[in-house]
């Protein structure tokens, strides 16, 4: 077998805000302990990880905090021979906290550069605060696009904010310069999936509930439209009922492009190691089809150059 943290991976669906491990929470909220980072980082439920995902995030009060936390992720990274990420910053949470998102924005993007990774930034709009706002993200996305900047994405509850309302938002973006893609398919069901696709998203974060049409997976496969897969991150937030519930290994043995990721590693007490290690010794991926999927990460990736 592979010693997977020494495989070269890249990491493609990674939110920096879901990468505080407890200890750092702590550093950032002195009057929090471990104990209690810890159990809010447990979910019954999707809603519940999204209360928890605001309640991380209420403690990301300066740029120098977002500068620490993304040494400590691109540290971990770096320990797990990831060469290249594309980070998800969470433009649309700073937007509602009424937050100066330029100097956040500077922060972080200084603190990548101090990295051996190859880092890109993602700027991700909450979909369910609705298209107005998911334009101001594009728009802070667009004034960046030359500046590290790759690709403006759309997350949170697929249910209250369904695709068809962001074209326009997708059409400024992809005129700007920026690459596409959006949470779809995780939540709710293959539907979701194909608004994303009429949107123009380029990949397609989780899409896990695409197994359950046919077509669809004939039109990702033959698209080679790859799916953004994060194991834990979906058993934790009850997207599937059980590990052994998850579509991974029908959705690669229906030849649909996989990546694997990590999601938010801390809050899901995983890493992109561990999600290689889940497909190995749950899912049965043999050493080539890690090989393949590693491989699948840095050919999918919207800026990496060899």
């Amino acid at each position: 077998m592979p010693i997977l943290h020494l495989l070269p991976k890249a990491e493609l669906h990674l939110h920096l805000e879901g990468s505080i491990e407890p200890e750092t929470l702590v550093e950032l909220a002195p009057g929090c302990d471990v104990k209690e980072v810890t159990a809010n980082y447990r979910y019954s439920d999707f809603a519940e990880f999204l209360m928890s995902f605001k309640w991380v995030t209420s403690y990301l009060r300066s740029p120098a905090d977002y500068a620490l936390i993304t040494q400590r992720l691109l540290a971990n990274l770096e320990r797990q021979n990831v060469r290249y990420a594309e980070i998800t910053l969470s433009a649309g949470v700073a937007l509602l906290r009424k937050q100066d998102f330029a100097p956040i924005y500077d922060a972080v993007r200084k603190a990548s550069k101090e990295s051996s990774v190859e880092v890109h930034w993602i700027l991700d709009a909450i979909r369910h605060f609705g298209p107005e706002q998911a334009m101001q993200v594009a728009e802070l996305a667009a004034e960046r696009v030359n500046d590290g900047v790759v690709a403006f994405g759309i997350g949170g509850d697929e249910a209250r904010g369904p695709a068809e309302w962001f074209g326009e938002v997708f059409a400024f973006a992809r005129k700007k310069g920026l690459r596409l893609t959006a949470h779809a398919g995780e939540t709710t069901g293959p539907e979701s999936v194909w608004g994303a696709l009429a949107l123009g998203a380029e990949r397609i974060g989780h899409g896990i509930r695409s197994i359950e049409d046919p077509a669809l997976l004939r039109e990702l496969r033959d698209r080679g439209v790859p799916l953004e897969v994060c194991i834990s991150s979906n058993v934790a937030t009850g997207a599937v009922s059980s590990l052994a519930a998850h579509p991974v290994r029908r959705l690669y043995d229906a030849g649909v492009p996989l990546v694997l990721n990590s999601d938010d590693p801390a809050m899901f007490q995983t890493s992109l190691t561990k999600e290689y290690e889940v497909a190995r010794d749950h899912f049965g991926f043999s050493d080539a089809e890690l090989q393949e999927l590693a491989e699948n990460s840095f050919r999918h990736a919207f800026r990496y150059t060899v």
